[in-house]
């Protein structure tokens, strides 16, 4: 039996199909298929085991409806039919529908990218008289039984995107984002597997919502329906009522499928990223950062003897950070007054930035729009422009309360604060900093588009300008801020150590280029173990790459290594910014080990950290994929201890073999580079 659904059609592209059946009524389609292109589909009885494209009650659906709200208490269970036949282009797919008597319509978007990627964005509109309130939209796309192993990521301040798996079961599985911001906790991508989870093999079905503020992730599987992975935004009670023909629009949730595990993933979310056309083109310039070289002591002798220092090692770009404006000599006082301070600079920024683009360097600057301190001037003057509740303010965070964005005098202030000083001195880039969650804040929604309107509308004046999203360090990493963003801070702690890991699980989203990494001080600030230049230097080479450190206060010998390693990042960031990432399978869990292949297979670099000590006492050998079988490779040592390994060897046996290696101690890093 067709149960009414008997026209099958398939959206393919890059190995990847979405399988969709149509009704001959006007029912919604349903989703038969996501994952390896199946080719020509027959039409079948698949019911049940098909998803409805908006899992709600009355297409059989038991668990949380994809779409729900109500109209002061009425129509909670929207009966949606199709308004117009469903319209498919080449790769994409457009549903209409509508339930006339509870007064709603419904739009759904589906784009599968030339990379294999599905976006996925939904709005749904009031057509009926008075408000309706609107609970959640979420957009999901089905998984099949083998799909049982679930990956997903959690993380804390200082140690973000910390990887955890668990069997998936009946039942839902749900991982909300309360924080008002994207979250150290947040999962990023919430990916479900046919088996163990291996970086080069096995099945991979991904989602990720594209939104900075409230959201969640879930996977559902019940007893008498299809499997599903989705999300979206995750709203508060009467967050958002729609006026007759007002409309809410969902964030784009992005999925992606891989046969050939997490490398898969990796592989299509960065040639989908790479091929947006706000994606930073030009080479990604090293970056000094002054945070924690001089901290909020701003001298400009101590300033203009670290530019000296940054060019003659290669620095491009030189970023100060906190501490340059109104009475900001800690972090009790002066968010929001952003004029620069007259008893820190009598004289302005002018001569910093003057001498720093006197050594050729762009010039970069801190700042944090969305917050303010109690103990400022900006606060005295205008307490209504927070964020809070009518009467009462909200408990205070790092001493800093929210500004509310969506207040047009609060946008206005900012961006002219911000355009004249971006356009006085010059400024090349700006690191906009988030340093806390917005707790007891109402309306996140709403201040989340006006964040975005701001950054918009700064980017609108200063079309060159880059912009790199801090928040805490990885607590706004999302593809909702990289429309508007040309880097992400990963993490405030520059420890190499859990660098490895932080960076590698960032990375299984964003490519390279946009994952600021830099060398810190000897000592970690915040763990405070102590590491070697080289290990250091050797962590931050995969990424955007920069400094954290005062190098004033660096030997000879260290300096040494900086230059050389900026040498290093410049010669092949190109290989960096544009090849796939390979990480092996089988490795020492005590270790890390990834590496970045040229599109041609001619050219790659491998990092091999040795992160805590190793159970076998035997050297290990390297097995190295990715490369081409029949290429003959020359390896050298770039960074890392000296070793005996093969001068020229073939990707086959490189896979095959393997390359010795010497036994790495504890934090250490060894970086081989392979030329054809």
């Amino acid at each position: 039996m067709s149960n009414g659904f008997e026209q099958i059609h398939t959206l393919s592209r890059d190995g990847v199909g979405l399988t969709v059946q149509l009704s001959n009524e006007d029912r919604l389609p349903r989703l038969v298929h996501w994952g390896a292109d199946p080719g020509p589909v027959p039409p079948g009885p698949y019911g049940s085991s098909a998803l409805p494209l908006l899992p709600l009650q009355h297409e059989g659906w038991a668990g949380r409806p994809a779409l729900a709200g109500d109209r002061e208490g009425r129509f909670p269970h929207p009966r949606l039919r199709l308004t117009t036949p469903v319209e498919f282009t080449e790769h994409a797919m457009t549903v209409r529908a509508a339930d006339p008597q509870a007064g709603l319509e419904v739009v759904c978007e589906l784009t599968l990218s030339a990379q294999g990627v599905i976006r996925a964005d939904y709005a749904v509109t009031n057509t009926g008289p008075g408000i309706w309130t609107l609970s959640f939209l979420g957009c999901f796309l089905p998984v099949p039984d083998e799909a049982w192993n679930l990956l997903e990521m959690t993380g804390r301040w200082a140690l973000e995107r910390v990887p955890q798996q668990r069997p998936f079961h009946l039942g839902a599985h749900v991982r909300e984002s309360r924080r008002g911001r994207t979250g150290h906790d947040s999962t990023t991508l919430l990916c479900l597997a046919d088996g163990e989870l291996r970086n080069r093999t096995g099945q991979v079905w991904a989602a990720h919502v594209g939104w900075s503020g409230n959201h969640e992730h879930s996977a559902v599987r019940l007893p008498d329906a299809q499997g599903a992975l989705g999300g979206g935004e995750l709203l508060s009670s009467g967050e958002i009522r729609l006026d007759p023909g007002a409309s809410y629009r969902t964030p784009s949730v992005y999925f992606a499928w891989s046969g050939c595990g997490l490398d898969g993933i990796r592989d299509r979310f960065h040639r989908f990223l790479r091929a947006r056309d706000t994606h930073p083109r030009t080479p990604r310039p090293v970056v000094l950062n002054t945070w924690e070289a001089v901290y909020f002591d701003h001298r400009l002798d101590k300033l203009k003897a670290l530019a000296d220092a940054a060019a003659s090692v290669g620095v491009e770009r030189f970023v100060l950070d906190d501490g340059w404006f109104g009475a900001r000599r800690d972090d009790r006082a002066g968010l929001g007054d952003w004029e620069v301070s007259a008893d820190v600079w009598p004289d302005g920024l002018g001569p910093l930035v003057s001498h720093v683009h006197s050594l050729g360097m762009q010039f970069g600057l801190w700042f944090e729009p969305e917050m303010v301190n109690p103990d400022s001037e900006l606060f005295r003057a205008h307490p209504d422009w927070v964020l809070a509740d009518p009467g009462r303010l909200p408990a205070l965070h790092r001493n800093q309360l929210v500004l509310d964005l969506s207040l047009p005098e609060v946008h206005d202030y900012l961006l002219a604060r911000l355009d004249a000083l971006v356009t006085e001195y010059r400024i090349d880039f700006i690191k906009w900093d988030h340093n806390r969650d917005l707790v007891e804040a109402p309306q996140v929604h709403r201040q989340t588009h006006a964040a975005y309107h701001l950054f918009d509308a700064l980017r609108a004046r200063h079309p060159g300008l880059e912009i790199e999203s801090c928040s805490s360090g990885g607590a706004r990493i999302d593809l909702g801020i990289l429309e508007r963003t040309d880097r992400v801070w990963t993490s405030d702690t520059n420890d190499p150590i859990d660098r490895q890991q932080i960076q590698r699980w960032t990375g299984l989203l964003l490519p390279l280029e946009l994952i600021g990494a830099h060398v810190g001080p000897a000592r970690a600030h915040i763990t405070k173990r102590a590491t070697s230049i080289e290990v250091r230097c050797a962590t931050a080479l995969f990424g955007h790459a920069g400094i954290e450190a005062d190098l004033t206060g660096f030997d000879p010998a260290e300096l040494a290594v900086v230059r050389d390693w900026i040498e290093l990042y410049k010669r092949t960031r190109g290989l960096l910014h544009t090849g796939r990432v390979v990480t092996p399978d089988g490795i020492d869990p005590a270790a890390s080990v990834h590496g970045v292949v040229a599109q041609d297979g001619s050219h790659a670099l491998f990092s091999y950290a040795q992160l805590d000590s190793a159970l076998p006492q035997t050297p290990m050998r390297l097995r190295i994929p990715g490369l081409l079988p029949q290429a003959r490779y020359n390896v050298a040592t770039v960074l890392g201890p000296e070793h005996d390994g093969a001068v020229s060897i073939t990707g086959r046996a490189l896979e095959t073999v393997g390359l010795p290696l010497p036994r790495l101690k504890p934090a250490e890093v060894l970086v081989l580079e392979f030329t054809s």
